[in-house]
């Protein structure tokens, strides 16, 4: 079979490991690429060996040749551009948030249903070994009947006044920063691996900058002083949610982007009525089970040692580390098996083993930041309608 010709609009972070990613799956070829200039997409198809380099999304879509388009633009931009991809009919793997609101996010639930393509949304966390194991043993009964759920995403990227980024500025990137940005993969997450949605929540959210000091100038000269411009802040810096969730359990989760020394740490643990299982992306290859009455024990990544549906997630021996990146390759590995399918004429829904998130249930996780927004101001419990 000829290979699936890719497309990706953006030439930033998450272009870039999307990029990385796509060149480890032999059925792809990314065959154009999209920046806001010329110059940047022209940049980026030089350093990926990228055959085709537009200035505009537009022609990217418009290209018969590129079957699947990959969104890894601005926040704000990504309603218009997605609604562009399902109505020419393009496979489309979005990356999060699918828009900018929940009435946006609903038009693109509605359209990716009705377009007889594949659809996603870039919700990487889910595709870990260990986080597939996690699931399993509660969806087999292993873990029991569910109880408390904790954790939480934590970074320090945003903890100086002076650090500054696009995501800050509400019209670019929505209301809420930190829980939206990555409280958003959190519970996604765990929605995922207990497979029970969030029905309620209890906000509160903090912001600890609301001034912060963008650089507007800069020079070689060691002498020289920052000039910097005072940029009033609106969306929080960190927070904690109290959830429900609706097979019974409960739970919490706390969110920051100004937690000194923790680079990326979504974690979660699961206690159930039989055990516990506790999971860190920061140490990805250990999943902790606790018991009581029993030894706890820690399973690990090598694939002899994992039940079959689980081991085909890992691609090394046993003691050979695997990360970030590897998550990210296991998530493009199931979306173009569905697309795969798709192009061969197979009906493909999905199924059991369908793990990346659908637009519908990007959409879901709109209304839940949207909650929790609205929970922090009114101070009171907010269900998801």
């Amino acid at each position: 079979m000829d290979k699936i010709k890719v497309g990706i609009i953006g030439t930033g972070f998450s272009a870039s490991f999307h990029l990385e990613a796509l060149r480890r799956l032999p059925q792809v070829e990314v065959a154009a690429v999209a920046g806001s200039s010329l110059a940047k997409a022209e940049a980026m198809a030089s350093k990926y060996a990228i055959r085709k380099a537009y200035q505009s999304h537009e022609e990217l879509i418009d290209d018969k040749e590129v079957e699947v388009v990959h969104n890894c633009t601005p926040n704000d931009l990504h309603y218009a551009i997605n609604t562009r991809i399902l109505e020419a009919q393009k496979h489309l793997l979005s990356e999060k948030p699918l828009a900018m609101n929940s009435e946006e996010s609903a038009k693109l639930a509605v359209l990716a249903e009705e377009t007889p393509v594949i659809s996603g949304v870039c919700y990487n966390y889910r595709h870990y070994p260990l986080v597939a194991e996690a699931r399993r043993r509660i969806h087999s009964g292993q873990v029991g009947k569910l109880n408390l759920i904790t954790g939480g995403y934590l970074q320090d990227w945003l903890m100086e006044e002076t650090d500054y980024n696009w995501r800050l500025h509400p019209e670019r990137s929505g209301p809420s920063r930190a829980v939206a940005d990555i409280g958003s993969h959190w519970c996604d997450l765990l929605q995922h691996v207990t497979g029970q949605q969030i029905v309620e929540v209890l906000a509160d959210l903090k912001i600890v900058h609301p001034i912060r000091l963008k650089r507007v100038s800069s020079s070689e000269d060691e002498s020289w002083q920052p000039e910097f411009e005072k940029i009033p802040i609106t969306t929080e810096d960190f927070g904690h949610v109290l959830v429900h969730f609706d097979g019974g359990a409960k739970g919490v989760f706390t969110v920051s982007q100004v937690s000194a020394g923790r680079k990326n740490k979504i974690f979660f643990e699961i206690a159930g009525s039989n055990e516990s299982v506790q999971w860190d992306q920061e140490n990805p290859n250990k999943l902790w089970i606790g018991r009581r009455g029993g030894a706890n024990r820690v399973i690990g990544t090598d694939p002899e040692e994992l039940p079959q549906e689980v081991a085909a997630m890992v691609h090394y021996p046993g003691g050979h580390e695997e990360g970030w990146p590897d998550g990210v390759k296991n998530l493009f590995l199931d979306f173009y098996e569905a697309v795969a399918a798709h192009k061969e004429g197979l009906d493909y829904n999905g199924g059991s083993h369908q793990t990346f998130a659908s637009v519908q249930e990007g959409h879901y996780m709109m209304r839940i930041n949207e909650a929790i927004v609205e929970s922090f101001h009114k101070k009171t419990w907010v269900s998801i309608g």
